[in-house]
């Protein structure tokens, strides 16, 4: 069996939470390209957060930007699971002390959201 190929780290703390992701790619550009999404979706941005935005790049004129295709890439045709990655981050939520989920689960309201429509339950 080939050793697993390194990928660029992710900035400061960040590498140390994505490399738990690690298993969820088979591929180093997909690796690679889970550390820029996170690291956009964390960065400060003025605005919305835009494909351009997640990428650090200008808005429409940076739309051609490698950094931008590359994540484009990764979101639309890499091939890796959204609900297995999506899984691993609640496991790791409800694993850490800080964000475990501690008493009473709190009511939730099922409905539409109109008065009178709504049913309480536990959820």
């Amino acid at each position: 069996m080939t050793a697993r190929r390194l990928c660029p780290e992710a900035p400061g703390p960040l590498e140390e939470y994505a490399a738990r992701f690690d298993d969820l790619f088979t591929r180093v550009a997909q690796r690679r390209g889970f550390r820029e999404y996170l690291a956009g979706l964390l960065a400060p941005r003025d605005g919305n957060k835009t494909l351009t935005a997640l990428a650090g790049a200008e808005p429409v004129t940076g739309a051609q930007h490698p950094a931008v295709q590359r994540l484009q890439f990764f979101l639309s045709e890499s091939r890796w699971d959204p609900q297995r990655v999506n899984d691993r981050r609640l496991e790791l939520l409800l694993a850490d002390p800080a964000t475990a989920r501690t008493g009473p689960r709190p009511r939730m309201w099922a409905g539409s959201g109109w008065a009178g429509t709504a049913r309480p339950t536990t959820g």
